[in-house]
């Protein structure tokens, strides 16, 4: 599952709409471990969908909610998509090929908040860093997040 951080208009790519670019924060451990519970992903809306790709799409049969998983496949009925947590089968094995039309856009970007022993102000950064990188003004702020490409 996801939830969309960013304003109502930014979940699609309508005449008119919104930027094609926007945030969704992943719930639910379907994608784990390549996601968990309180990443960010970047999305870009109406972006090319390939096999392999991490994409955000709206729930067949309930279509108020946002949901990511992996495309395996195309299929004459849409895209066969898949949890990389195979015990969850909550994916197209349970709902089946989902539409071209509810899918939303693809995963470029996980942003995976730090530990909290990274937190600015932890004195077990300046251990880590030592001294002189502890100094370094805006470091600790910097190390804040961690964006890995999806």
């Amino acid at each position: 599952m996801a939830r969309s951080t960013g304003p109502e208009g930014a979940e699609r790519t309508e005449p008119g709409g919104a930027l094609p670019f926007g945030l969704v924060d992943v719930a639910g451990p379907s994608m784990v471990p390549t996601l968990r519970e309180g990443d960010q992903l970047l999305v870009r809306y109406g972006a090319p969908i390939r096999p392999g790709a991490v994409v955000l799409f709206r729930h067949p049969f309930q279509q108020d909610l946002l949901v990511v998983k992996r495309a395996a496949e195309r299929r004459p009925q849409g895209w066969w998509l898949l949890s990389d947590n195979r015990p969850v089968d909550s994916d197209s094995r349970s709902y089946g090929p989902v539409p071209d039309e509810l899918l939303l856009g693809r995963v470029l970007l996980r942003l995976r908040p730090s530990p909290a022993w990274l937190a600015p102000g932890r004195r077990l950064e300046r251990l880590l860093l030592g001294p002189r990188l502890a100094r370094v003004p805006g470091l600790a702020r910097r190390l804040g997040v961690w964006a890995e490409e999806i």
